[in-house]
């Protein structure tokens, strides 16, 4: 079982169609914040893909705080 809980309404991969995925994960231990580049070491976003994964960021961080707080 994995400590780390992927945000599941993030749904993001590579502007060129190479089947590149991002992942954004919270610790549940822990409170940290995981981004993965799956398959890859680079991606390329459309500008509208970039801001769904800060989106996705923040709301891990704000999960993450919460974890790291105990509430």
């Amino acid at each position: 079982m994995s400590a780390y809980s992927s945000d599941l309404d993030l749904n993001v991969t590579d502007s060129t169609g190479n089947g590149v995925e991002v992942d954004v994960a919270t610790n549940l231990l822990d409170g940290t914040v995981r981004l993965s580049v799956l398959w890859t070491q680079e991606i390329r976003l459309r500008p509208d893909d970039a801001e769904r994964v800060a989106r996705s960021l923040l709301r891990a961080a704000a999960h993450g705080r919460r974890i790291a707080e105990g509430t």
